[in-house]
């Protein structure tokens, strides 16, 4: 019987997706994908997937649309519930960046192995190009919903909303590489509680300090001494993925 070749592109992506996890993106060779997808063939991944972006990008897209349907879904919930006090919009808004990838963690078809990844992506500036580009992304959609919720020094020079993606897939990985079987829902809203606090925290008068200070050091740097910072700072993770 001749191969299926959709066959072999799951089997290729399932083997990449564990790999990847337990080892590093760039810590498996693309030879031994290769094996370990039961494949003989040595051009077989390069030849389904082109190259590591490639495989990496099929990774992402196996699992990225159902949480981008997700996370849409909730935001729709949002925006429909009209004004809402303070504290309960930042939690919505924390549930519907999180709960779309905790859900991952029941997911038996390498959702964990997924969680461990995108903790290794959102550490990398710039992200790799495997990261979806389309319009409307969900997670830019979150930002813009975030915006009001968050001062201008929280939102343009201490990026607030990054420290809370990076919160949000640090201990999803976190919670994936440990034992499965859990229930995850004590674990799920507690997650939401922290985001949402880290959205909520306000500038001290020492860190506003220290902003300061170094927004003056910045200044001399460069030669003007009147031009105490312009908080025109690209935020780290700008395109955070999904």
């Amino acid at each position: 019987m001749p191969p299926n070749p959709e066959a072999t592109g799951r089997r290729l992506v399932a083997a990449a997706e564990r790999l990847f996890a337990e080892r590093g993106i760039d810590g498996v060779s693309l030879r031994e994908i290769n094996g370990a997808a039961g494949q003989r063939n040595a051009t077989a991944l390069q030849y389904h997937f082109g190259d590591r972006a490639g495989l990496l990008g099929a990774v992402l897209a196996k699992h990225h649309p159902e949480i981008e349907a997700r996370r849409h879904q909730l935001l729709d919930e949002y925006e429909a519930r009209g004004d809402l006090p303070e504290a309960e919009a930042r939690r919505a808004l924390a549930a519907a960046l999180v709960r779309p990838m905790a859900a991952k963690l029941a997911d038996p078809d390498g959702g964990r192995h997924y969680l461990r990844i995108m903790e290794q992506l959102v550490h990398r500036t710039p992200l790799p190009a495997a990261r979806s580009t389309a319009p409307g992304q969900s997670i830019d959609r979150w930002r813009e919903l975030v915006a009001p919720l968050l001062s201008e020094v929280a939102l343009r020079r201490l990026h607030q909303r990054f420290m809370a993606i990076r919160i949000t897939y640090v201990e999803l990985a976190r919670r994936a590489a440990g034992p499965e079987g859990r229930d995850d829902r004590l674990f799920t809203s507690h997650l939401i509680d922290v985001v949402s606090a880290v959205l909520a925290t306000e500038v001290s008068e020492e860190t506003a300090r220290l902003l300061g200070e170094r927004d003056r050091e910045r200044a001399e740097r460069a030669g003007d001494p009147a031009r105490p910072g312009s908080g025109g700072e690209r935020e780290p993770g700008s395109q955070a993925p999904a």
